[in-house]
């Protein structure tokens, strides 16, 4: 397959599609932004009009039926995600599947298997692997900087006063909503690329906005590893208050790193830049961490710049590879790594709600 374009279509036309998905779709050689999926144009939101070269298709099942297409790019709000990629698969397509990927790790493990059995890939839409300061914590803990890693923290906390009409406001957690299957989604997806799966998690899950809501707005969860692993603590809050909003704190045998700020890539994304623009990924020099190190039998702190991304490109850009050599492998995310995140979601909703610390 080799040499040969793929054709791409999208399903959905909010958001994710036009931020994430179709920027990078237009900066992968081997793609081709073939079709999209718009229910219900209006005129100030049509997908024709942004994209006249794509087919516009008004229903996902038209989209299924035309063999054409290579891969599908699911956008929806995840209580779909399950059907539509099961579809997808099942009509011969390779999918990219949005996160947080499906509610249940059970539903991910069955798509898993259709995956098997119908010989079609999927890859789980996990950008923040990519984040420049995920990459530049994963390089100080490889080449030993940090030494053995003893805590690991990681935040996503903003001050959000009022709860998101979207998705993420209005999905119940049955249904993958909320912020544990949003945030919570990428701060665990990253500690599982990290340092893989703990041996017991305890989590507290509470409303910070105190708005008569059921569904939690804030979470801490704490993970434990065997012996000589890292205590991490995960952190989303929507009631913090700062000019800088912690994002790693790291501290290992031999030195720390202290990081605020998020990664710029969304920003630049959500303001026209694509990847290959000069300065996408890069972070301003305001944003560049704090490393302390032992120097002699003293820590001695200095600043430490981000290293430049591969940028979320890169995910899309390892896909159209996996499926052009036909290697399972080398799929970017997996979804068997989806599935083993979603085990540690709901190994946190059951000690949240039980009060205890449940073991994997």
């Amino acid at each position: 397959m080799a040499g040969k374009q793929l054709n791409v279509g999208v399903i959905g036309y909010g958001l994710s599609a036009k931020v994430f998905h179709i920027p990078l779709i237009q900066v992968t050689p081997q793609f081709k932004l073939h079709s999209i999926v718009q229910r219900t144009p209006k005129p100030n939101d049509d997908a024709s009009k942004d994209h006249p070269d794509a087919k516009i298709y008004h229903s996902a099942d038209e989209m299924f039926a035309d063999s054409s297409i290579d891969v599908i790019a699911i956008t929806t709000t995840p209580d779909t995600h399950f059907a539509f990629t099961k579809a997808a698969l099942e009509a011969g397509k390779h999918v990219i599947a949005e996160k947080p990927f499906v509610p249940t790790s059970s539903e991910a493990q069955q798509l898993v298997d259709i995956s098997k059995k119908t010989g079609k890939f999927i890859c789980v839409y996990q950008n923040r692997r990519w984040d420049s300061d995920f990459n530049t914590v994963q390089k100080l803990l490889a080449d030993g900087t940090l030494g053995r890693c003893v805590e690991f923290n990681t935040h996503f906390d903003r001050y959000k006063g009022v709860r998101p009409e979207t998705w993420k406001g209005t999905l119940t957690m049955e249904q993958a909503g909320g912020v544990i299957y949003d945030l919570g989604t990428h701060l665990i997806d990253q500690v599982y690329v990290l340092f893989g799966m703990p041996s017991s998690v305890t989590a507290i899950f509470s409303n910070q906005r105190n708005d008569g809501e059921a569904e939690p707005d804030s979470v801490t969860v704490l993970l434990q590893y065997p012996s000589g692993g890292p205590l991490v603590t995960a952190k989303a809050a929507v009631m913090s208050v700062e000019t800088e909003q912690l994002r790693y704190w790291v501290r290992g045998t031999k030195g720390s790193f202290k990081k605020f700020h998020l990664d710029v890539q969304e920003d630049q994304l959500k303001a026209g830049m694509k990847p290959g623009d000069k300065g996408f990924g890069v972070e301003p020099e305001s944003y560049t961490g704090t490393l302390v190190v032992f120097e002699g039998d003293k820590p001695k702190q200095s600043r430490y710049q981000s290293i430049e991304p591969k940028t979320y490109s890169t995910l899309y850009q390892e896909f159209a590879k996996a499926i052009e050599s036909g290697d399972e492998t080398k799929v970017p995310v997996k979804a068997t790594e989806a599935r083993d995140v979603l085990k540690i979601i709901e190994a946190a909703r059951e000690s949240a709600k039980s009060g205890k610390t449940v073991t994997l």
